[in-house]
């Protein structure tokens, strides 16, 4: 028992000397060392893993991921083609049709210059024959006038003549006025 009491003294201080955490000694390796324990465990976790192909598992995984990320990408690359051709297209376009509208602008105004110019010819041609209409009317109202002027001159001529005559006339030189009239005119109808 002397000897015994100093092994379970060695025995109950081996434990705390089983915790030591350097791989290079021979208490690192013993069973009651937590530490050997837990490395051994990890390691058997490890070798699970491996036995159920999880790392291959997860490449391929990560693999069809990867694949998934440069399908997206390559659609979206092709999207974004498809977006610079449909831009370009559109930018075309309206290159295209601006030109067509300056186009339409400067027809339109050639076509408003001729219809200014046509419409200038149209109203110097209304007012020349306005004016020729006023001159013949003013023509016709002198003419009138004038016949009028004479008409009303005669009328009152004779009346003045028809005066005279009623006071100066007598029967016999009134039949004698009228054979000579008959005679002037018999001598102008042959």
């Amino acid at each position: 028992m002397r000897y015994i009491a100093p092994l379970l003294a060695i025995s109950v201080a081996t434990p705390a000397l089983a915790a030591s955490k350097n791989p290079f000694s021979a208490e690192f390796y013993k069973l009651s060392n937590t530490d050997f324990i837990v490395a051994i465990s990890f390691l058997l976790f490890i070798g699970v893993l491996f036995y159920f192909k999880v790392p291959s598992l997860l490449g391929g995984m990560l693999d069809k991921r990867a694949e998934g990320i440069q399908s997206e990408l390559d659609e979206a690359r092709a999207l974004r083609e498809e977006a610079q051709a449909v831009l370009a297209s559109y930018e075309r376009k309206q290159l295209e049709v601006k030109e067509q509208a300056d186009r339409i602008v400067a027809q339109a105004k050639e076509s408003a210059k001729k219809a200014a110019e046509q419409a200038k010819l149209d109203l110097a041609k209304s007012i020349e024959r306005r004016v020729q209409a006023a001159q013949d009317q003013i023509a016709s109202a002198e003419k009138s006038a004038v016949k009028q002027v004479r008409d009303e001159a005669a009328r009152i001529a004779i009346a003045a003549a028809s005066e005279v005559i009623s006071k100066e006339m007598s029967a016999a030189k009134a039949g004698s006025l009228i054979d000579d009239a008959i005679k002037t005119v018999e001598a102008k109808l042959h």
